[in-house]
């Protein structure tokens, strides 16, 4: 009887060891390395006004300590605006940035962080009027602060989002005698959610 339980007792003690090794092999700690890409989708309408807007963004990151990341990414947005039915702009845009974040339970499954990053961008836009069309450049830069969750499904991989931003974002088109429009603002609207998968190293 005595042996019986203690090969149960063991059987436990060794199926708990296990389950706490797999739990420590999830979560984020010092040393690792993730990469990631997160997709943004948007669409308003009003009357004949619509807007479509569409964003990717791959990522790679570097934890320096156990609670932040620093990393780099690169960006693709494309938005086509029509405030009636014979105006039509579509703008392409092309981004690279570096931004950090601070993971407040970086060990577990689930986790919330602060991200906040900064961005240079290059835009191509085209404006479509009664069939006439204009193209033009312009040039800018971003700062953006967005709280975001993660939540492993396995040991390597988990899925992120991040939900609105607030930002101070300034451009200028690349013309002669153009001036800079700024702004600055909280974006809370369907446009800004953003979903990614991570895999970490």
């Amino acid at each position: 009887m005595k042996k019986i339980i203690l090969t149960v007792a063991a059987v436990f003690a060794f199926g708990f060891a296990n389950a706490q090794e797999e739990a420590k092999g999830e979560g984020f700690s010092k040393g690792d390395v993730f990469i990631s890409g997160s997709v943004g989708f948007g669409t308003t309408k009003t009357g004949d006004a619509k807007n479509n807007s569409f964003d990717i963004s791959p990522r790679a990151a570097y934890f320096v300590t156990e609670n932040i990341a620093v990393g780099v990414k690169l960006g693709y947005t494309s938005e086509k605006d029509e405030p009636n039915a014979l105006t039509e702009t579509k703008t392409d845009k092309f981004t690279v940035g570096a931004f950090g974040r601070y993971y407040f339970t970086p060990a577990s499954k689930f986790s919330m962080f602060g991200q906040l990053g900064f961005d240079y961008n290059n835009s191509k836009v085209k404006t479509t009027t009664g069939g006439v069309s204009a193209e033009g450049k312009v040039n800018g830069f971003d700062v953006a602060l967005a709280p975001g969750i993660s939540y492993f499904v396995s040991k390597n991989f988990a899925l992120e989002a991040t939900f609105g931003e607030l930002a101070y974002k300034t451009s200028k088109p690349d013309a002669d005698g153009a001036e800079s429009t700024n702004n600055f603002g909280l974006n809370v609207n369907m446009a800004s959610i953003k979903l990614g998968l991570v895999y970490k190293f």
